[in-house]
């Protein structure tokens, strides 16, 4: 049966860190465009719908 290559627990620990830390990094952008996409949005709709009565 294989055996995994001899890795320590501090290098997987950095690695996943690592990982965890871009994977937030990159999904909180995201959400970020998306935001302030529909707020341009919306802005852009109440301005059209301002009429004085």
């Amino acid at each position: 049966m294989p055996q995994m290559a001899p890795m320590s627990w501090l290098y997987l620990f950095i690695t996943f860190t690592m990982i965890f830390i871009m994977f937030n990094y990159l999904n909180y952008f995201v959400f970020m465009k998306t935001t302030t996409n529909k707020k341009s949005m919306t802005m852009k709709s109440l301005k059209s719908l301002n009429w004085k009565w």
